[in-house]
């Protein structure tokens, strides 16, 4: 029998196996009786955002949620509220409440709303003439940190591919939800940042430390894929100065779209090593950015020679496509640390 710091008694316990995909563990009998529990009772069992598991003998019972208190003044601007808002959401607060003076209540309640709908889970509970009450109805663990990522990663390679294509075909609506889908990338990104906070700031003795290591390198993975994001907003952006009524130069816009599609294979490649913590795979990705910053440099020189509106919005693609390319590589390094980190064997 071991103790922690807090002076709390851990006991290990075998893990067996009853059939072919049941796995059992005892209980220790103080706390069976001490819940009152007999044999045949039902138990709750929740996974943490640490990794960890609880077991509970009634439904329920849970830590209260941890609350957070702002105070509108009067001069609150939409922005200064609404950062307050998300801060306080990927920081792991899952009630908030905002007190107001009365003629202040339209405008909290305009972005309250909105915050709500920006975020993953949270929702108006409690609405009085002077506050408003806001819980996050989220489950972590319905929506883990490396399922965020996975969407994360097919809603910024799609997004590379249909900016590009908007500026080659001339489309003004792809070019437009380009930039609409960057939100639901931060959104994924807002809720990665919420698990690592939990993750760091939750009570149990002994937390995993694998679990954690994993929890950090996502919530890094995670903020590099929505700048790829970013980007990808950046090259849709440049549609009104390329594509009003000229389309690009046919073998310029082949040269562009070699460049996406190396980038997005090395995102894709960075990503596939991430999932699979090969280390291989990761080198792979690093190496191939040689190979595609050359693509950029050819790239460059034929946009210097262009002019005006056309030079400043090539130039922002071939920028675009060479720092994605740069945060695929950063990805992969990444995955490399993990898969060092987390694998039970010499590498």
């Amino acid at each position: 029998m071991l103790a922690d710091a807090e002076g709390t008694r851990m006991e290990g316990r075998k893990l067996q196996l009853a059939g072919k995909s049941t796995y059992l563990v005892s209980l220790p009998k103080r706390w069976v009786i001490h819940a009152g529990l007999k044999a045949g009772d039902t138990l709750f069992v929740e996974t943490e955002t640490d990794g960890s598991v609880s077991v509970r003998p009634r439904a329920g019972e849970r830590p209260a949620d941890r609350r957070m208190i702002f105070q509108e003044r009067g001069e609150e601007a939409r922005d200064h509220l609404l950062r307050k808002l998300i801060g306080a959401y990927t920081s792991g607060f899952g009630l908030i409440e905002i007190r107001f003076a009365p003629d202040r209540a339209p405008f909290v309640r305009r972005v309250s709303r909105e915050f709500c709908r920006l975020v993953i889970g949270p929702e108006v509970i409690e609405e009085a003439k002077n506050s408003i009450v806001i819980q996050d109805l989220s489950d972590p663990s319905e929506l883990s940190s490396e399922k965020c990522l996975r969407r994360m990663h097919l809603t910024v390679r799609a997004m590379l591919e249909d900016a590009v294509t908007s500026i080659e075909t001339g489309n003004e609506s792809l070019a437009n939800d380009v930039a609409l889908r960057s939100q639901d990338v931060s959104r994924l990104f807002w809720m990665v940042s919420k698990q690592y906070h939990l993750a760091h700031s939750s009570s149990p003795p002994a937390a995993d430390k694998a679990n954690s290591a994993a929890i950090h390198a996502h919530r890094l993975i995670a903020k590099m894929i929505e700048r790829i994001g970013d980007h990808a907003k950046r090259i849709a952006a440049t549609y009104p100065a390329l594509s009003a009524g000229k389309p690009l130069d046919p073998k310029l816009s082949r040269d562009i779209e070699e460049a996406r599609v190396s980038a997005v294979a090395l995102l894709d490649t960075a990503f596939t090593a991430l999932i699979t913590r090969d280390i291989e795979v990761a080198n792979k990705a690093i190496d191939g950015r040689i190979d595609h910053q050359k693509l950029i440099d050819s790239l460059s020189h034929r946009v210097a020679s262009k002019k005006g509106e056309d030079l400043l919005a090539l130039g922002t693609i071939v920028d675009s496509l060479g720092r994605t390319a740069g945060y695929a590589s950063e990805i992969a390094e990444q995955a490399i640390d993990l898969s060092v980190l987390l694998s039970p064997e010499p590498v």
